[in-house]
């Protein structure tokens, strides 16, 4: 019998937690959660149920939630300040309006958002804007700055995308603590394999000759893959397969993200935000295309599709069962794509219009189980037997 599924939501007016089952009428919506902040990404560990949520903003500071109990609780560990901050500690009056009281920010003002999250091996980790990492070994209670990769040498050259200078994916290997990769904007995909202690810029492409150059800032050059990488994604298995999808294509790595192998070809335009991959296949992916940066960023032709690969990305087909296919302007952003882990796979994602799609067999056919939400920025799925 399938376990208990719980989407956590991140949206620009606080976390929600979707519940529920495969049938379009059996989910309910709670929220908002986490004082109504910004929330960039949340994540949750299976094994106890624990859902940590990250976000903030100029106004409050960067911080991570924590909730022990389903979401019906949620403390805050408060990472740096915010103009609410500054403003309260000077008019006691605005202090008490907000129920604001002074409390520690350990990294000041070095940063201003939480935008990602990821639990590995027991360390929870956290991507922040402008790009650090910075890891938790008690469950999120206290962080340390991940001193390596804030001290890279290329560190001077990395620029900041449309959004800023941002730390917005962490991919683990199941079997190897010591191993991570993490993707930045506008810098690329950095790997460690010593616990973080060294890092390698990983963007060389597999064959700079047939892959050429381009004109676009983001687009692959100089033998590298373009440096602002959207989202990216491990396979499951031995080996080290990842994909990402870039901000000039989807690109696939068979070592570990030591070379890259452009896989756009059939896919509809070079741009999007989320990859996705299969729980159990390697080589089926999921992403969700949209008709250019400069060109509103919405589905091709307004017309909303997923598109699936089922041979690591050689060839394409579009799933459109349920999506709209009229005057569909909405983004899918980079973390607003999620799956879970049955057999067939479900399949999610949330837009920048408040709506939360939801397939039960692989991408196949989707229906609507929430909409009318804030703008959504992260989806992920909690699993629990």
């Amino acid at each position: 019998m399938p376990g208990k599924i719980t989407l956590l939501v991140g949206t620009t007016k606080g976390a929600f937690l979707i519940e529920g089952a495969a049938a379009p009428d059996g989910w309910t919506v709670s929220g908002p959660h986490c004082g109504g902040w910004p929330i960039n990404h949340a994540v949750g560990d299976p094994a106890t149920g624990i859902i940590w949520a990250g976000g903030g903003g100029e106004w409050h500071g960067a911080g991570v939630w924590r909730s022990a109990d389903g979401g019906q609780s949620w403390a805050l560990s408060k990472l740096t300040r915010g103009s609410m901050d500054d403003w309260a500690e000077s008019d006691p009056d605005f202090a008490a309006t907000i129920g604001w009281s002074a409390g520690e920010a350990p990294f000041g003002q070095e940063f201003q958002q939480v935008w990602s999250l990821g639990l590995h091996h027991g360390t929870l980790y956290a991507g922040t804007k402008p790009a650090n990492l910075l890891a938790s070994r008690d469950g999120g209670e206290t962080w340390e700055k991940v001193e390596a990769l804030a001290d890279h040498p290329s560190k001077d050259s990395w620029n900041p995308g449309a959004a800023g200078l941002v730390l917005h994916t962490i991919v683990g290997d199941p079997a190897e603590a010591r191993k991570l990769w993490v993707g930045i904007s506008a810098a690329g995909v950095f790997a460690t394999e010593d616990g973080g202690k060294s890092w390698e810029r990983r963007n060389r492409l597999s064959n700079a000759e047939a892959c050429g150059h381009h004109d676009h800032p983001a687009a692959p050059r100089d033998g590298e893959t373009g440096h602002c990488v959207h989202n990216m994604m491990r396979a499951p298995g031995p080996g080290e397969v990842l994909y990402q999808q870039n901000h000039h294509g989807v690109w696939r790595s068979g070592d570990g993200g030591r070379s890259w192998e452009d896989i756009t070809a059939g896919l509809p335009s070079t741009f999007g935000f989320p990859i996705r991959v299969h729980p159990h296949d390697p080589d089926t992916i999921w992403t969700l295309p949209l008709n250019g940066d400069s060109a509103g960023r919405y589905p091709p032709g307004a017309a909303a599709a997923v598109w699936r690969s089922r041979d690591g990305g050689q060839s394409w087909q579009a799933l459109r069962a349920g999506l709209p296919q009229q005057n569909c302007f909405f983004t899918v952003l980079r973390q607003a794509m999620a799956g879970d882990s049955r057999d067939p796979a479900g399949l999610y994602f949330g837009t920048n219009s408040g709506s939360v799609f939801a397939s039960g067999d692989e991408g196949d056919s989707w229906h609507e189980i929430a909409r009318h939400l804030p703008t959504v920025l992260a989806v992920e799925v909690l699993e629990r037997g």
